[in-house]
């Protein structure tokens, strides 16, 4: 019942207080409602290790408070929905949405020059996402990845395909 009475009171203020739009600055606002991982799991009605598999699985990436303890905000929230809708009613398994995002040419997104490509592992793994690899070139290194553009236009279940498909097929085709 507190709990309950919790949630619907930040789900309120968070109608309140946040801007219509995720954009990036609406991610990093201050004032942007923050859930903790078992507040996070009951409104999206999984369990706290099915948030915390998709993230080992290179599906999501909380802020972690200077604690290390998790932290979702909205656009988190729908991008779980998203992934959840892809699983339940599309039957595609956690390693297929991975490989899927693998697919995502970031260094097309980011405009990484040749030499920095052809020896990036994100250019050379199609196993994992980009934010999933570990030896990030030094062209990537100074970005935080949950901002990244890449990392946040495939959250959108709806553009994700368009988002491949206009960063990979040459002009005209």
């Amino acid at each position: 019942m507190r709990l309950t009475l919790r949630l619907t009171l930040r789900l309120t203020l968070m109608t309140l207080m946040k801007p219509a739009a995720t954009t990036a600055k609406a991610m990093s606002s201050p004032r942007e409602v923050l859930y903790r991982i078992g507040e996070a799991a009951d409104i999206l009605g999984v369990s706290v290790p099915t948030l915390r598999l998709y993230e080992r699985e290179g599906l999501i990436l909380p802020s972690r408070k200077s604690s290390r303890h998790r932290l979702y905000s909205q656009s988190d929230l729908e991008r779980i929905r998203c992934l959840r809708e892809t699983i339940n009613t599309k039957k595609v398994s956690i390693a297929g949405i991975r490989r899927l995002l693998a697919l995502i040419p970031c260094w097309t997104i980011k405009q990484c020059p040749p030499d920095i490509r052809d020896s990036c592992p994100a250019f050379t793994n199609s196993e994992t996402p980009c934010w999933m690899v570990k030896a990030r070139p030094p062209f990537c290194n100074s970005s935080f990845c949950r901002t990244c553009t890449v990392y946040r236009d495939a959250a959108d279940c709806d553009t994700l395909k368009q988002t491949i498909v206009n960063h990979t097929l040459a002009p005209g085709t």
